[in-house]
């Protein structure tokens, strides 16, 4: 129950959807977005994203855009592949 408690708490005091729902945050200083990611009773609040730098999409159209989201793939992939309670690929699966 304490589980419950806790992660409802957290959920009201970060004005959150729910669980790992992603949600911008413009009025943080250097975190673009956040969000509280739970994998069976563990909960994490995690701050992810550099504030003011867009990724490239989902289908980017220029030669620089792929490559920028290339090597931010390749850089990140050890972290990507950790899953939801990682920074890197909460960032993977919204910015780029």
């Amino acid at each position: 129950m304490a589980h419950e408690a806790r992660k409802k708490n957290l959920l009201k005091k970060h004005n959150l959807k729910g669980v790992n729902k992603p949600k911008r945050t413009p009025g943080h200083k250097t975190k673009s977005h956040m969000v509280l990611a739970q994998e069976g009773h563990q909960l994490k609040l995690i701050r992810f994203g550099q504030q003011g730098v867009s990724g490239a999409g989902k289908s980017p159209k220029s030669a620089k855009d792929k490559a920028r989201r290339k090597s931010f793939k390749a850089r990140h992939a050890k972290n990507i592949k950790k899953g939801k309670m990682s920074a890197a690929y909460w960032a993977n699966k919204t910015k780029w």
